[in-house]
């Protein structure tokens, strides 16, 4: 067998078990479950569609915004607005859109075309040229949420992530 045969059915088998850790949602693409998503605790990850491959995996606590719980859809919500972009999930999707030289260059055309831009707004473009999709499972709290992130992490941490 093959090092890339033994590798997929490796990782099958790490996401067999990541499913059985929790209940988790449908996976759905990115930008179209933020309004779906709860404002209750816990933890989401985030695949490429296509090859179906968990690149982030990330948790939410129960801050507070505007007087109301956030949670999962508080976490979403500022990695769509591009207010996320040094921390977590926004980091690493500017780290990549900044190391690919064709987005670089569109923003360069943009640039010249439409003057500068905003660091939230590069980092709301980095986050949805990535076209991911996401799946969450909901936690009572966060102690909860970072106890179930640490399982995934570590049944994960040696299969291409993002997280950090």
């Amino acid at each position: 067998m093959s090092w890339s045969a033994v590798h997929d059915f490796t990782l099958r088998e790490r996401y067999a078990e990541v499913r059985e850790l929790a209940e988790w949602s449908d996976w759905m693409p990115f930008e179209a479950a933020i309004p779906s998503a709860p404002r209750e605790p816990g933890v989401y990850l985030l695949r490429e569609p296509i090859t179906a491959i968990i690149r982030y995996v990330g948790m939410a606590g129960e801050r507070a915004g505007g007087g109301r719980p956030q949670g999962l859809y508080g976490r979403l919500r500022i990695y769509s607005n591009g207010r996320g972009a040094i921390s977590g999930f926004g980091e690493a999707a500017l780290d990549r859109a900044l190391a690919d030289p064709a987005w670089l260059e569109q923003q360069l055309q943009d640039l010249h075309a439409h003057g500068p831009k905003r660091t939230q707004d590069w980092a709301r473009e980095a986050v949805l040229r990535l076209d991911l999709e996401v799946a969450w499972s909901v936690t009572p709290d966060a102690p909860d949420a970072r106890y179930l992130e640490t399982q995934v992490l570590n049944l994960l941490r040696t299969a291409g992530l993002w997280t950090r």
